[in-house]
């Protein structure tokens, strides 16, 4: 038995997580382990889920932002083009 029944376990175990890999990476972990967890589940079911529909459509393109360069006349204040 692995002894997690008491709530004072998972906490420890969720800050040794947490110190282990850090908050920017769980969260991360986290959906990967949940896309792994639903990929298994449908390949045992043998029909692709909704969500795995919605992954597989297209995305839209976002455009970048127009870069501002700024330039210094001779008197040497600075102005945006």
């Amino acid at each position: 038995m692995l002894g997690l029944d008491n709530p004072v376990h998972l906490i420890f175990l969720l800050v040794l997580l947490l110190l282990v890999f850090g908050a920017k990476r769980l969260p991360e972990m986290g959906r990967s382990l949940g896309s792994g967890m639903r990929g298994f589940k449908d390949s045992l079911s043998g029909e692709p889920s909704q969500a795995a529909a919605l992954e597989q459509a297209p995305v839209a393109a976002v455009e970048e932002p127009a870069t501002v360069v700024a330039t210094t006349n001779e008197s040497g204040a600075s102005r945006a083009s």
